[in-house]
């Protein structure tokens, strides 16, 4: 009931769950093949009706813009969905440990989160990415560089402000292992902060993905939004719809998920959920 009474969370449920059926359904969705070529039909304009072939108009080798968008949405979800797992998994681990183990483990653990921080998080992403050269791996080796360090952070000061509860302490009493008490007694209760950072972090990441693509270094085998935008920019006055269609789907997907983090927020948080209703 509270995430029905969220109006952040339904509405970015909406978006997101749109974006994700149109992702899985992508092949039966697309009205062409998204890298069919047809020079003769360059540019064509968007035409609205069930019998267009081309619903959102054509590019500039005349490639159907709707089938690249819907085939394009796969591609950004996949890197999204792979490097907030990956960097979830590897931060809140990383993190765990070096909140809960303190001294010196908790000092050199700090010190290589801020040797990564010291780096422009954008700068990074580029350097890794210009080395992999233009694929998915590349991008997801790049992003997770960049948006672990987040995860390790909020799970280490999650952690110190947990380890010393009572159900803690008494779990040590009892002879408990360090193993132990992170698996099933820490861990378990700090997957509310984890989780909306995870959400937020998905539209950030996907965002990200798209910049590079735009800049020239993302997926270049694959239809993909950034790249799609990259390539309309030059068309801007002639053929604006080349540009936009790409330019909405990246910003549904975004929206999305930042409702949903949002809607997460508040229902883990309460406390200020009436201002929020008020200001929104």
């Amino acid at each position: 009931m509270r995430i029905i009474a969220n109006r952040s969370m339904v509405i970015g449920m909406v978006l997101a769950g749109v974006m994700v059926m149109v992702a899985l359904f992508a092949p039966w969705l697309a009205p062409n093949d998204p890298q069919e070529s047809n020079l003769d039909e360059r540019l064509v304009a968007p035409e609205y009706s069930l019998s267009s072939q081309y619903p959102f108009g054509t590019d500039h080798l005349g490639r159907c813009i709707l089938s690249r968008a819907l085939f394009a949405t796969r591609i950004s979800l996949l890197i999204g969905i792979s490097v907030i797992s990956l960097s979830l998994v590897t931060g809140t681990v990383i993190g765990a440990v070096s909140g809960y183990s303190g001294g010196v483990v908790d000092e050199i653990i700090m010190r290589v989160v801020d040797a990564f921080l010291s780096f422009p998080g954008m700068f990074v992403a580029l350097a890794v990415a210009g080395i992999f050269g233009g694929s998915i791996v590349g991008l997801v080796v790049a992003l997770t560089l960049v948006e672990w360090t987040v995860f390790a952070r909020i799970s280490r000061g999650s952690v110190i402000s947990v380890k010393n509860m009572d159900y803690v302490l008494a779990s040590k009493a009892m002879g408990a292992g360090s193993g132990h008490i992170l698996k099933y007694h820490i861990l378990p209760n700090i997957t509310s902060p984890l989780l909306v950072i995870a959400t937020l972090g998905m539209g950030y990441v996907i965002l990200a993905a798209a910049s590079l693509s735009f800049l020239g270094l993302g997926v270049s085998s694959y239809p993909e939004l950034g790249m799609m935008v990259s390539d309309g920019r030059f068309f801007l006055q002639s053929a604006p719809h080349v540009m936009f269609f790409p330019g909405m789907f990246i910003v549904s997907i975004v929206l999305g998920f930042n409702f949903i983090g949002d809607g997460l927020r508040d229902i883990f948080d309460p406390r200020d959920t009436k201002q929020r209703w008020r200001v929104f």
